[in-house]
């Protein structure tokens, strides 16, 4: 099994206002917008904005299909399918962090 880090997500108040503070304080590039998820990439870290209720804070690593199939079966997961035809599940890891098993079905996301 092969895991590679894939991205942070945090939740905030605003998506295009804290887009907005990245782009201009740490040069990040947006890869998706909207009103309720951004993507963006700084300095070789990605990072998901999210919205309150959608998505929990969370730390991700990306997995090969194959393997996330196999993961969710293992930990009694249903694997779901995002606006941006990733798949993936979560996990809680001790001390509530929410970890995030990530599949990306194209090669640009690598």
């Amino acid at each position: 099994m092969s895991y590679t880090f894939d991205h942070v997500a945090q939740v905030v108040p605003d998506i295009a206002e804290a887009v907005a503070w990245y782009e201009a304080h740490v040069g990040a590039v947006v890869l998706y917008q909207d009103a309720t998820w951004a993507f963006v990439e700084a300095g070789g870290a990605r990072l998901a904005f999210v919205v309150k209720d959608q998505h929990p804070n969370h730390l991700a690593w990306r997995v090969s299909l194959d393997d996330l199939e196999s993961l969710a079966q293992r930990y009694g997961k249903e694997i779901k399918t995002h606006r941006d035809k990733t798949r993936s599940f979560y996990l809680e890891a001790p001390g509530g962090t929410h970890i995030e098993i990530i599949h990306w079905p194209t090669p640009s996301a690598d």
